[in-house]
């Protein structure tokens, strides 16, 4: 089934990027700005989602959902002033906070809330990453090829990384089969641990949350996945890990070495400077 749809995950600025404006006296960049995505980079001063979205336009890419909090305006804003590509189709999806809680349910319930409220998503193959993250052209058109297992992500080998060590260390490595089908995701692994995870090749393989997915299949999963009891939130790696435990061959890995440009810190920022 050809995949045509790119869901993205826009959520708002993480406690370590509010923590480093605020060490650099720059609290006022994020008062205005609710979402780390809509931070002006590059030459021309477009939000950080605009590189994303015209990379997804370039690997064929035709339809957006945006996955946002309630307070969406500026998303709306964006979209009504052709922001995006007028050969895209963009929708607006909403994760609702339940009752009784401050914070949103994790990425699985946000992407369950996407499905549950555009259903045509549950009957075709889409992909889902972060907003956050400046995914590449080709990483993009990896997950549209036509693949024999259902669900499919990104395995980046940490080598290909301009971080330093002790960033790659909080990344999630990955458990991938002999036969290149993913069997586990390692969420922040104890540092002795990690060697068992290399490849034959001793190439470290990371997650940096880009996937593809059948709808159909990996939403009962995302409906099911239990409560993180550090974050007490439904994170969208374990619902794979639980699909996977399943399903073995469910969720192929597609190999891929090169630098992810991310908004993880307020030092990032100078990176996109180039950007036209």
């Amino acid at each position: 089934m050809e995949n045509t749809s790119l869901i993205v995950m826009v959520g708002g600025a993480s406690s370590r990027m509010k923590r480093s404006l605020k060490a650099r006296e720059e609290r006022t960049i994020m008062d205005h700005i609710p979402h780390k995505s809509l931070i002006p980079v590059g030459k021309k001063g477009h939000p950080f989602l605009y590189y994303l979205v015209r990379n997804a336009v370039e690997a064929g890419y035709t339809k957006l959902y945006l996955i946002t909090s309630p307070e969406n305006t500026a998303f709306q804003q964006l979209k009504d002033q052709g922001m995006f590509s007028k050969d895209l189709e963009v929708h607006l999806a909403v994760q609702e906070v339940p009752e009784g809680r401050e914070k949103p349910l994790g990425t699985a319930d946000a992407l369950q809330q996407c499905l549950d409220q555009y259903p045509e998503l549950q009957r075709t193959t889409f992909t889902v990453c972060n907003g956050d993250n400046l995914y590449s052209v080709g990483a993009l058109k990896d997950l549209r090829k036509d693949r024999k297992a259902p669900h499919a992500l990104i395995s980046y080998g940490s080598s290909g990384f301009e971080y330093t060590e002790e960033r790659i260390a909080k990344f999630a490595v990955m458990d991938i089969s002999s036969d290149g089908f993913l069997q586990q995701i390692i969420e922040k692994p104890n540092v002795e641990d990690v060697p068992q995870y290399k490849d034959a090749m001793g190439e470290l393989r990371v997650s940096m949350n880009i996937f593809s997915f059948f709808g159909a299949e990996v939403y009962p999963y995302l409906k099911n996945c239990p409560m993180d009891p550090v974050r007490n939130e439904k994170e969208l790696p374990k619902a794979v890990g639980m699909l996977v435990a399943d399903h073995p061959k469910a969720v192929l890995c597609i190999p891929r070495s090169e630098h992810i440009p991310d908004l993880t810190d307020a030092n990032d920022i100078q990176l996109f400077k180039n950007l036209d």
